[in-house]
């Protein structure tokens, strides 16, 4: 789903309570190479982790949405996946996800890894950007890491020409998405570029993933964090039911399945004695019982879903 393409029922429950004259409210879409910290900032913001992080780039498959409710404000983010070189089926509707969204919201927040520098990649989806007509707002992420002060002015009088003569970003505001610092203020700046509006979503909504979305992403988490290299973007995970124990009020029953492309890969998925299996199920089932409120009894199967990256079939199946 992406735009303003919402559910309706949702917006008419977000609408219970009077809000504020003034109220802001409107869809922001998080956009920005791989690894520059989207997701990270995303659960700052929202107060709760509603997108997986990793240090493997490209992870992000989805537009997750997070939002964060004010009594003046209701910001709805979309945190898309980066935009790449489209080497499989996959990596193109990815990109295309991410342009649709781009066209439905009314900001857009381009990110780039200051720590690192502005580089080519940060000029391709700046020049992007620039065509799309929406406000945007420069994200100077991971300024924690940039020791010497003076190599940041540099990177943000580059990050300030990006989008080329006749256009400039609406704001350019430094932070770092890890530690919080000048996330704050990053806020209010948002919301000084959203229209005046009732709220979108209900009060008390943080994201409107299903549940076995979210399970089935803390899963592909714990796991690429256990993956050798060329195995993160193999994986993909899909939960159909989160359902009550039939002999445990108080426990729940995740059936999670694992795809891989090849045989050799569900071997590194399962480890030595199946090791590197249990350990991530056992650190995602953690994670979920707090999600979830309750005990939870997670069981995996792990199956072979030959290139699935680039099967338009199997790629609907799994959610792409």
């Amino acid at each position: 789903m992406s735009g303003r393409e919402l559910d309706l029922e949702a917006i008419l429950a977000g609408l219970g309570d009077p809000v504020a004259e003034g109220h802001r409210a409107g869809l922001i879409a998080l956009s920005g190479r791989p690894n520059v910290g989207k997701s990270t900032l995303l659960n700052h913001l929202v107060g709760e982790k509603v997108a997986i992080v990793t240090e493997v780039p490209g992870t992000t498959r989805n537009a997750i949405r997070g939002v964060l409710t004010r009594d003046d404000a209701q910001l709805v983010f979309l945190d898309t996946p980066g935009v790449a070189k489209p080497r499989t089926l996959l990596t193109r509707r990815l990109n295309d996800l991410v342009r649709d969204t781009w066209a439905g919201v009314d900001l857009i927040v381009f990110m780039v890894d200051v720590a690192a520098g502005v580089g080519e990649g940060d000029r391709f989806l700046a020049a992007e950007l620039a065509g799309t007509g929406t406000p945007i707002v420069a994200v100077a992420n991971k300024v924690d890491r940039v020791t010497n002060k003076d190599r940041m002015l540099p990177q943000l009088e580059k990050l300030a020409g990006l989008l080329g003569e006749g256009r400039s970003f609406a704001d350019i505001v430094p932070v770092s998405a890890a530690t919080g610092d000048n996330a704050d203020q990053l806020v209010e700046v948002l919301i000084s570029h959203l229209p005046e509006s009732p709220r979108l979503l209900p009060p008390d909504q943080v994201t409107d993933q299903p549940e076995r979305q979210l399970a089935a992403e803390i899963l592909r988490e714990k796991l690429i964090s256990r993956a050798s290299q060329e195995l993160p973007h193999s994986i993909a995970v899909t939960v159909d039911e989160i359902l009550p124990d039939e002999d445990r009020e108080d426990l729940l029953r995740v059936d999670a399945v694992i795809h891989v492309e090849r045989d050799s890969q569900k071997g590194i998925v399962i480890g030595k004695g199946g090791e590197n299996l249990k350990a991530a199920a056992s650190d995602a089932r953690r994670e979920l019982e707090v999600l979830l409120g309750a005990k939870v009894f997670l069981s995996t199967h792990v199956r072979v879903a030959k290139e699935w990256q680039r099967d338009p079939k199997q790629l609907g199946r799994l959610g792409y």
